[in-house]
């Protein structure tokens, strides 16, 4: 059931949108070195939401394969 609910929103609420381009920066500089936080479009389409995420980065990390 609130499955549906959250379907049926058309948009994130300003605290929401923060919560998760606090959380997709802190993802993404695993990865990365940010420059700034990310940011992040929600659209409603058709078929349900397209989310486009931009993040400018200084440099991409060095990452080795776990042993």
């Amino acid at each position: 059931m609130k499955a549906a609910v959250y379907t049926e929103r058309e948009a994130m609420s300003e605290t929401e949108a923060e919560l998760l381009k606090r959380d997709l920066t802190k993802v993404f500089s695993e990865y990365f070195e940010p420059c700034g936080q990310a940011e992040v479009d929600v659209t409603r389409t058709q078929n349900g939401y397209s989310v486009c995420v931009l993040l400018k980065a200084a440099r991409i990390k060095r990452m080795r394969r776990p042993q």
